[in-house]
């Protein structure tokens, strides 16, 4: 039993190839294209990211201290940072990674209730002018039979 599973796992003598093996070098060349796209478009984004490097620039490093760049060396590849007045770091090139762009106001203030009930009567009311009028069809006084065959009724007309 063994030397017929044995043969038939050997390769035959025609020299073909086998379509498992031309599988497998069409993935492995797909995967590795893929690496170099997605490396080849994070070197483009990091390149066009320290295009805008400038003194007075407002950066995140990444590992989470923000900034505004003082001083660029190319020649060492360092970033001086004012974390706050006074205070200064200088870190790699590479480790500023993201540009912080300032947040802008808003035109209008924003008007807050003393009470929380002024938060819900819009929500309310617009519940209860959508639901007025299926509150209108259903009769007061009916039992929970009649309710249940009226809402069987009223599927029925829908479809």
């Amino acid at each position: 039993m063994f030397g017929l599973i044995s043969a038939q796992t050997q390769p035959q003598a025609g020299g073909g190839i086998d379509i498992m093996t031309v599988l497998l070098f069409v993935m492995l060349g797909l995967f590795v294209f893929m690496m170099f796209r997605r490396n080849k478009k994070t070197q483009q984004q990091q390149a066009k990211l320290q295009s805008k490097f400038e003194p007075g620039v407002e950066v995140m490093t990444s590992f989470g201290l923000f900034g505004r760049i003082i001083n660029i060396d190319e020649a060492e590849n360092k970033v001086t940072l004012e974390l706050s007045p006074g205070n200064t770091a200088t870190v790699h090139r590479q480790a500023v990674t993201k540009i912080v762009e300032p947040v802008v106001a808003a035109e209008e203030p924003t008007v807050v209730p003393d009470d929380a009930s002024s938060l819900t009567t819009e929500k309310v009311n617009a519940e209860n002018t959508d639901s007025a009028a299926a509150v209108n069809e259903a009769p007061i006084n009916e039992t929970p039979e009649e309710t249940l065959r009226r809402l069987n009724d009223e599927g029925k007309k829908d479809s």
